[in-house]
C-alpha cells in the first residue's frame, strides 16, 4: 500500500485507517434490522425487513464466512487490509452475528408477534391451537404432508444422510420396544409453505361487503412434530429437535480449463448443494448428545453452532408478508410515473423519435421501467431495426426483456446477448434463458474468461435514410422488471454518436477478440474505469490545493478499494469536501483528525433498496456526473466488465445534483451518519426542523 500524501505518520501505513469489510457488511445488516424496529414503518413491512435480514445473513454465511473459513482451513494467514487474521475475522463475525440474531428474534417474539396478533395476523404455535384448529392442522398433515415426508434412519446400516443447504430438519430421538434409543433425520419439505394457513382469508371482500381481518398460521415443522407417531409406528417418539443448515455456496469454476463454460457452471451449481457446512442453527433445548451427533456427522466445529430462538430461518417470514393482503399494514402502493419526453410514446409517438430529441433519464422506481421494455419491444417489431445487442446479468424468472429479444430473433433481427452465467444465485435462471435464446437463434456468449460482465447496456442498430443510427440504453441496475419496482436505479436512453461507437467497441470486446483500450465517453472496467475515476479524484484534490472550492459526492453500494480510499483521504487533507453516500460496506473511516476531517459518510436504508452509483465532481463549476454499474471495490474495478457513462445534459445534471444527491445529503430520517469507529448514528430532525425523507421526497417529486 502506498503512503497517503499528507497523512499523519501514525496512520499513513497503519491498517487502522481501514475498517473491516465483513464487519462493515454486518453493520449494514444492523441497519436493515433497524427498519424492522422502526415504528414509522407499517407492521407487515417491519416483518418483511426481518425476512430480508434473514435472507441477507444466509447469503453472508454462504459466501463471505465460507470464504474466510477456507482461508483458515488452508492455513492462509494473510491479514485483511485492517490487520485481522482470518481466525480473528471469524471470531469477530460470530460475536456480532449472534448478537444480531438474538436481537432480531427478540424483536419478533416480544414486539412484532403480539402486534400481529392484535391486528388479526395470528402466527401460532401448534400447542396453542384451539381444538378445531388442531383438527385442521392434523387433517392437513394426513392429506398433504405425510406422503411428502421421507424419514431417514441413522444406524450402521443407514449412513447419516446429506443435509441440503438452507434446509430445515428434525433430529428425532426414538425408543424401540426394547427400550433402545435410535436416531432419525427428517427434512421439513421446502415444497410446502412453512407457515401453514389454517384459515384462508386473503383480504378479499366477503359477500356482505366486509373484509376479513383474521389470518391464522402455524409452523409446518410443529405440525410434523405433533404427528410423528404416524411416521414411526411401533416406536416411541422421545423428542424432535429442529435444526437448520447453511452451506458454502460460493461457486468456483476453473474457467481457463473449461471447454464449455455453460456445462462447467451447471456442474458447479450441482457442487454447491454439497458445499461444507458453515452454520448449524439450533434451539437451546437441543441436548448435548444430539448436538455432538450433528457435530460429528456434519463435520463442523462447536463454533459453527448458533443457538437461536424461534423461528430458525427468519427468511420464512416472507410468507407472512406475502400471504396477508391487509393493505393498511403495508406501505401505500406507489405508481411510478413516465418521463415527460416519453408520455406520447405508445399512443401515436415513436420512442426512437423521442430519443433523437435528446437524452432521456429514467429514475426507478420513481419512474416506470416500462419504457425500457417498450424500447426493446419496439425494436423487435420495427422493420428498420437491423440488430439488437444486450448484456444480461440478473433478469429473473419472469423476464419480458428476454421475451422481446426472442421476438426480435423470430422476426429476423440479428440478436446478440451476453448472458452472465456467473451472476451469483441467478446462475440456474440465466442458464435456462441462455438455452432458450440459443434455441431461438440468438447469438449467445457467456462473458470473458476471468471476468464477470456486470455492465447494463442495450444497443439497437436501426437503418435511417442512407445510414444507420445506434440507440443505447445504459443503466445502474439490472434488466429485471420485478426488482425495478423496489431497487433505486438510474438509466438513460441516448443516440449520442460517440456513446454509440463506444457501445459497438464494447460489444466487440465482449463477443470477439477485441482488445480495445480507448473509449470516447464510456468508462469501462477493467480497461480505463479505475484510472479515470482516480484521475477525477486527483483533479479535485489539486483544485483544492490551489485554494479553490472542491467537492466530491460519490453514491455507491460499497466502498472497499484501498487505493480509492487513500485517494479520498488525500482529497480530504487537501481541503476537498467529500460526501460519500454508501448504502452497504464502507471501509473508510470518516472524521479522523488530520486524515478524513472533511469526509462525511451517510447510509440510507428505507422502503427501496438504494442501488444506483452516481459520481459527482464539482470541477470548479464545470460539473461532471458519471453514473453506471460499478461500485468502488477491487472486484468491480479490476475483475468485472463495468460501464460508467457521463451525464451531459445540464437539466439532468441539475436533477441529479439537487433533487437526488442534494436530497440524500439533507435527509434527516432514513440516513445514518457513520462515526470514525465504524458505528452509525441515525439522523433525526433538530428541534423545529422539518422531517426530510429522501425516498418520500423523490416519490412526491415524480407524482407532480
Amino acid at each position: 500500500m502506498t503512503q497517503s500524501a499528507g497523512a499523519p505518520p501514525s496512520l499513513a501505513n497503519d491498517p487502522s485507517r481501514f475498517l473491516n469489510r465483513e464487519l462493515g457488511l454486518l453493520a449494514f445488516q444492523k441497519r436493515v434490522f433497524e427498519e424492522a424496529q422502526s415504528e414509522n414503518n407499517p407492521l407487515l413491512e417491519r416483518v418483511k425487513f426481518l425476512a430480508i435480514l434473514g435472507s441477507n445473513m444466509d447469503e453472508f454465511f454462504m459466501v463471505r464466512v465460507s470464504g474466510i473459513r477456507k482461508q483458515v482451513e488452508t492455513g492462509i494467514t494473510e491479514l485483511s487490509p485492517d490487520g485481522l487474521t482470518p481466525r480473528e475475522e471469524l471470531a469477530a463475525i460470530r460475536k456480532t452475528a449472534l448478537e444480531l440474531y438474538a436481537s432480531a428474534q427478540q424483536l419478533y417474539q416480544r414486539k412484532l408477534l403480539p402486534r400481529l396478533n392484535k391486528e388479526g395476523v395470528h402466527i401460532l404455535d401448534y400447542d396453542k391451537l384451539a381444538k378445531p384448529q388442531k383438527d385442521r392442522a392434523d387433517t392437513y398433515f394426513r392429506e398433504v404432508v405425510h406422503s411428502v415426508l421421507t424419514p431417514l434412519a441413522v444406524d450402521p446400516g443407514h449412513p447419516f444422510p446429506h443435509i441440503s443447504n438452507l434446509s430445515l430438519n428434525l433430529a428425532i430421538v426414538l425408543r424401540d420396544h426394547k427400550g433402545k434409543e435410535r436416531f432419525a433425520r427428517l427434512k421439513v419439505p421446502d415444497t410446502l409453505p412453512r407457515l401453514v394457513p389454517l384459515k384462508r382469508s386473503s383480504g378479499g371482500v366477503r359477500k356482505d361487503g366486509t373484509v376479513p381481518r383474521h389470518h391464522y398460521f402455524v409452523w409446518l415443522e410443529q405440525i410434523i412434530i405433533a404427528n410423528l407417531r404416524m411416521l414411526f409406528p411401533g416406536m416411541e417418539v422421545v423428542a424432535a429437535h429442529p435444526f437448520r443448515v447453511v452451506r458454502d455456496a460460493d461457486v468456483e469454476i476453473q474457467e481457463l480449463e473449461a471447454d464449455d463454460l455453460l456445462e462447467s457452471m451447471q456442474q458447479s451449481i450441482r457442487r454447491r448443494k454439497f458445499g461444507s457446512v458453515v452454520q448449524v442453527a439450533v434451539y437451546e433445548s437441543m441436548p448435548e448428545e444430539v448436538r455432538d451427533l450433528l457435530l460429528d456427522n456434519l463435520e463442523v466445529r462447536p463454533s459453527d453452532f448458533y443457538v437461536m430462538n424461534s423461528p430458525l430461518g427468519l427468511s420464512s417470514l416472507w410468507q407472512a408478508y406475502d400471504g396477508v393482503e391487509l393493505h393498511d399494514l403495508k406501505f401505500v402502493p406507489y405508481k411510478p410515473s413516465i418521463p415527460k419526453a416519453l408520455r406520447q410514446v405508445g399512443a401515436s409517438g415513436d420512442i426512437f423519435d423521442a430519443i433523437r430529441q435528446g437524452n432521456i433519464l429514467l429514475h426507478h422506481p420513481y419512474q416506470s421501467f416500462a419504457p425500457v421494455i417498450d424500447f426493446l419491444n419496439t425494436a423487435a417489431r420495427d422493420p428498420q431495426v437491423l440488430a439488437i445487442k444486450q448484456t444480461l446479468y440478473r433478469v429473473g424468472r419472469n423476464a419480458p426483456v428476454v421475451e422481446a429479444l426472442l421476438e426480435a430473433s423470430e422476426r429476423g433481427k440479428q440478436v446478440a446477448v451476453l448472458v452472465e452465467l456467473k451472476a451469483r444465485f441467478d446462475e440456474e435462471s440465466n442458464i435456462g434463458w441462455a438455452r432458450t435464446l440459443e434455441q431461438a437463434g440468438v447469438h449467445v456468449v457467456y462473458g470473458l474468461v476471468g471476468l464477470k460482465t456486470h455492465s447494463k447496456i442495450a444497443m439497437i442498430v436501426r437503418r435511417e435514410g442512407d445510414g444507420i443510427r445506434r440507440y443505447i440504453h445504459l443503466a445502474t441496475g439490472n434488466y429485471n422488471m420485478v426488482t425495478s419496482r423496489i431497487y433505486e436505479d438510474v438509466g438513460m436512453f441516448t443516440c449520442d454518436e460517440a456513446i454509440g461507437a463506444d457501445a459497438t467497441d464494447l460489444f466487440n470486446y465482449l463477443t470477439g477478440y477485441s482488445t480495445q483500450q480507448e473509449y470516447r465517453k464510456l468508462l469501462v472496467a477493467p480497461v480505463n474505469l479505475r484510472s479515470r475515476i482516480e484521475s477525477l479524484i486527483r483533479r479535485e484534490t489539486e483544485i483544492a490545493r490551489q485554494g479553490n472550492k472542491a467537492h466530491l459526492i460519490l453514491k455507491t453500494n460499497s466502498l472497499v478499494d484501498p487505493q480509492i480510499i487513500d485517494l479520498l483521504y488525500q482529497a480530504s487533507q487537501a481541503g476537498v469536501r467529500v460526501d460519500l453516500l454508501v448504502r452497504g460496506i464502507c471501509c473508510l473511516r470518516p472524521g479522523v483528525k488530520n486524515l478524513s476531517e472533511n469526509i462525511r459518510v451517510i447510509s440510507v436504508v428505507g422502503r427501496y433498496l438504494e442501488h444506483s452509483r452516481i459520481y459527482y465532481f464539482l470541477n470548479q463549476g464545470a460539473e461532471e456526473i458519471y453514473i453506471g454499474s460499478a461500485d468502488l471495490m477491487p472486484r468491480n474495478l479490476n475483475h468485472r466488465v463495468e460501464v460508467i457513462f457521463p451525464i451531459e445534459n445540464q437539466e439532468q445534471i441539475r436533477y441529479l445534483r439537487d433533487q437526488v444527491l442534494g436530497a440524500y445529503l439533507k435527509d434527516n430520517s432514513s440516513s445514518r451518519l457513520m462515526q470514525p469507529g465504524g458505528e452509525y448514528k441515525r439522523l433525526k430532525p433538530d428541534g423545529e426542523e422539518k422531517i426530510r425523507n429522501v425516498q418520500k421526497l423523490l416519490m412526491e417529486h415524480h407524482e407532480r
